[in-house]
């Protein structure tokens, strides 16, 4: 293997969307501990930040890594943002960020459990309840108007339940890219602390 080689790796990347809120399948609440999942109204760089990094750390997310204060902030600040946090028994368990863009859409930008709540039924259960935000985000922020698609992408870096849990929720692939990405030092479980 060449050094070329060593530093790349190929890289599936996956799009999905849902085109209509009756696409949506939700999945059954977990029975114990019974979440709760709340909207972070107050823009909170430093919450949001722990968020993306214990989530994403084992999962290899880290384009946001090296962003400063102020990145978190004007990302926060963006009308038609929104965090949605997963709580069990207090603990944050995981969350889901929507972001409005053109033309009536809403990306679901981040999805993810912590490393400790995966496997319990709740990953379902927080994409199906953070989803139903996307497709009544213009309820909450007047100027927009009402969603007409909510789309995503997972990838082959993303846990090996993503692209499942995904189509299970009833969102259809519309687009496949494989290219080769540098390849990322394991970051260990706290990248960026």
């Amino acid at each position: 293997m060449s050094a070329a080689a060593a530093r790349t790796i190929e890289v599936t990347t996956w799009y999905l969307e849902q085109n209509s809120a009756e696409e949506l399948i939700p999945a059954r609440r977990p029975d114990e501990p019974s979440p709760s999942i709340v909207r972070a109204e107050i823009p909170s760089p430093e919450f949001s930040r722990f968020l993306y990094t214990a989530v994403g750390g084992d999962v290899t997310w880290t384009d946001r890594l090296p962003w400063r204060y102020a990145d978190w902030r004007t990302l926060l600040e963006r009308p038609g943002v929104e965090t949605w946090v997963a709580y069990v028994a207090g603990t944050p368990a995981g969350f889901i960020e929507l972001g409005a863009g053109p033309q009536a859409a809403v990306e679901i930008d981040y999805f993810g459990l912590i490393p400790a709540f995966r496997g319990r039924g709740l990953g379902g259960h927080l994409l199906s309840f953070g989803t139903a935000r996307a497709w009544d985000l213009a309820e909450r922020w007047p100027d927009r108007e009402p969603t007409r698609r909510v789309w995503l992408h997972t990838c082959s870096k993303d846990g090996p339940y993503a692209l499942t849990n995904y189509q299970r929720r009833g969102f259809r692939l519309y687009d496949t890219v494989v290219g080769e990405e540098p390849a990322v030092p394991d970051p260990g479980y706290w990248p960026g602390a």
